[in-house]
């Protein structure tokens, strides 16, 4: 009884040692952690290299596709320039025949004919834009009365036996085909049509295959196999049937036609081709019509990634089951010169926690780590308690110190920037209003003297002064216009003294009154103008100042776009009131040059500039309650993001011509609509 009792004490003290723990942390992760962890990465290793076979099928099918395409594009480039050409105009009867299949030949196509405007059969998209004057090109699938009717031997060539039981020949045949008008001095005398069969395309096909598996670097062909199914049925391929011959006529597995086909998706997995296991990708081919009509496949071996992933497996199960051999002595060797310090070190807490203070480690005759932590353990504690004490106490009153100054620093530094920025701004205002008022009255006083002597002459020549009339009305309105101008002059300089006199109008007049006003510019540059106008409610403003605003928007536009581009005005109903947008294809708006884009005279023009145009702009709208954003357009070199915009001259600074792209900018000037106590009757 007493020896079993003393066998309890000694396993519950072996138990709670420091020796069985270190063994266990030595050989439990060898033992136990290590062999999860390998199936852990090796489940891993397989999903990613799983992944990486879909990543290059998936790159496989983006690459056949862009390649279609391509094929697609300079079918529709070919037939577009042979439409435009001399040669196709200058043939006539008998000889156009002769000269379309010479064409036909030297641009490698199928069927190249020409159909005159009276016989032109609106059966395909591509067809009718060609007929509306677009050239067009795309996929379609014809059957065989219009197969035979592109060329002799189409229909023939396009018959396909499928390889199921009791199943008709497929006789449609699936064609890129492209179609451009034919014009001449009296306009549009016909259709050139022209493209390429798929059925049995063999040559269209091996190109696609090699361009997608041939390895550029070593010059070797990966195993891959590349489809265009018409529907479900394979009409060009070089998947091989058991006896080497191409698998035309075959069928797709239905769980593929259902996905692609059936749901439109693109199928990306392994699946069962004709006689073998591949890593797949299907496609759906869309025709003109936007209809389903065929796939597009890629795909390549399964059976040597499999092997090459079960051989992976060997080896890390071979390298683990070799580490472990090698490591598990090793682990307990170096656990042993551990935990023997480390129980004497216990054994020395156990006496110092019964009252015997005075217990000490003894020393030990190795130098090693833990016979330090021994020696020192005691004395390095406090150490380490009070210097980390001290540390944190002085970090904390040092980070203190650091962020009052930083604050002290922020505060100060906004507070002088803000102040800057007054009193620049106050400088180049009083200077504005000091030019702009004198030369306001500079120019008033002669135009008052102009105006008293035509009103002179009137009086003086009476009835005689209906000669004159026409230049005397017309010197009446150009002195108008002078006194216009000299008070906004005066409303800039000074807009608390001066105001308009606003009106309830309706936007969509005034901004055709100012493309009549700038027309000259327009059509100097070679600018073409679209509108984009709806229906509007009417706002409150001044229809001059109004008409000034927007002749300077659409005055920068033009300028920032050079030589030719696309001028866009629109006028739609926005939030409460109306947007008018003036939209360029210029280079947009340098983003070193927004912060200052409302600043009385900046300016990046290199001459004309003046740099009032947008302050005083910003100072009419801001004054009718309206705004002025601005923002570049996507396809620009700054962005797409909103910024402001100033006056520029839009050039290119390697050639000096207008910058061309399909981005620009685009100003916008909100007004808020007119009450309707504000509508004027009618």
């Amino acid at each position: 009884m007493v020896s079993q009792i003393g066998k309890r004490a000694q396993l519950r003290r072996l138990w709670h040692s420091v020796r069985l723990r270190l063994l266990v942390l030595a050989l439990v992760p060898l033992i136990i952690l290590t062999p999860l962890l390998l199936m852990i990465g090796m489940a891993r290793f397989s999903a990613d290299y799983d992944a990486l076979l879909i990543s290059n099928v998936e790159s496989d099918l983006r690459i056949a596709r862009q390649y279609l395409d391509r094929i697609t594009k300079d079918i529709g480039d070919d037939v577009a320039a042979e439409a435009r050409s001399a040669g196709l105009l200058a043939a006539a009867g008998d000889s156009r025949g002769g000269y379309l299949d010479a064409a036909r030949a030297r641009l490698g196509l199928d069927f190249l004919r020409y159909v005159p405007m009276n016989e032109v059969q609106l059966d395909w998209p591509v067809v009718a834009a060609a007929r509306a004057g677009k050239a067009s090109a795309g996929i379609d699938v014809m059957g065989p009365d219009q197969l035979a009717a592109q060329g002799a031997d189409l229909a023939a060539r396009a018959s396909i036996a499928p390889r199921g039981a009791g199943e008709g020949p497929e006789t449609r045949g699936m064609v890129l085909h492209a179609a451009a008008p034919v014009l001449a001095e009296e306009g549009t005398i016909g259709v050139l049509v022209g493209g390429i069969l798929l059925n049995r395309n063999l040559a269209f096909i091996d190109a696609l295959n090699e361009l997608v598996f041939l390895n550029p670097v070593t010059g070797s062909d990966r195993e891959g196999t590349v489809t265009v199914f018409l529907e479900d049925l394979r009409i060009s391929t070089n998947v091989r049937l058991f006896e080497g011959e191409r698998a035309i006529g075959t069928r797709v597995s239905e769980a593929v036609r259902a996905e692609v086909l059936g749901r439109g998706r693109i199928w990306l997995d392994r699946a069962y081709v004709v006689n073998d296991w591949y890593i797949s990708g299907y496609m759906p081919l869309l025709d003109s019509f936007g209809d389903r009509v065929g796939m597009l496949y890629v795909g390549f071996l399964e059976a040597p990634f499999t092997a090459a992933k079960r051989s992976a497996y060997l080896w890390m199960l071979g390298a683990f089951i070799a580490v472990l051999v090698i490591s598990a002595p090793v682990f307990l060797l170096l656990a042993r010169g551990v935990f023997s310090p480390l129980e004497a070190m216990t054994q020395v807490m156990q006496r110092v926690r019964g009252g015997d203070l005075a217990a000490r480690i003894a020393p030990s005759a190795k130098r090693d780590e833990v016979a330090q932590v021994g020696a020192h353990l005691n004395e390095l504690l406090e150490q380490v308690q009070d210097r980390d004490r001290r540390l944190r106490a002085w970090a904390g009153e040092l980070n203190d110190r650091v962020d009052r100054r930083t604050t002290e620093l922020r505060e100060a530094n906004d507070k002088l920037e803000q102040a800057f920025h007054q009193l620049v701004m106050r400088e180049k205002l009083a200077a504005i209003g000091e030019i702009t008022a004198g030369v306001a009255h500079e120019i008033g006083n002669p135009v008052a003297v102009i105006q008293g002597n035509v009103d002179v002459m009137r009086e003086v020549l009476g009835t005689g002064a209906d000669e004159v009339r026409t230049e005397l009305d017309l010197i009446d309105a150009q002195v108008r216009r002078i006194d216009s101008i000299v008070g906004r002059l005066l409303t800039f300089a000074r807009p608390g003294d001066y105001g308009s006199d606003a009106l309830s109008l309706a936007p969509g007049p005034v901004l055709r009154d100012c493309l009549v006003l700038v027309g000259h510019v327009i059509t100097r540059a070679r600018i073409e103008v679209v509108t984009e106008l709806q229906d509007v409610p009417p706002v409150r403003m001044d229809p001059g100042e109004l008409q000034q605003v927007l002749v300077n928007l659409i005055t920068n536009a033009v300028q920032a776009m050079g030589d030719k581009g696309v001028l866009t005005l629109a006028l739609v109903p926005e939030a409460g009131g109306v947007a008018i947008r003036v939209r360029d294809t210029g280079p947009g708006v340098p983003e070193e040059a927004l912060s200052a884009v409302f600043d009385p005279f900046f300016t990046t023009k290199q001459v004309e500039g003046t740099g009032l145009g947008l302050s005083i702009s910003q100072s009419i709208v801001q004054r009718a309650g309206g705004l002025i954003t601005v923002r570049n357009i996507a396809g620009t070199a700054e962005g797409d993001a909103d910024h402001a915009r100033v006056d520029r001259g839009g050039h290119d600074p390697q050639n000096g011509t207008a910058a061309q792209g399909t981005g620009g900018a685009e100003f916008t000037v909100w007004l808020p609509a007119a009450m309707d106590s504000d509508a004027e009757p009618g």
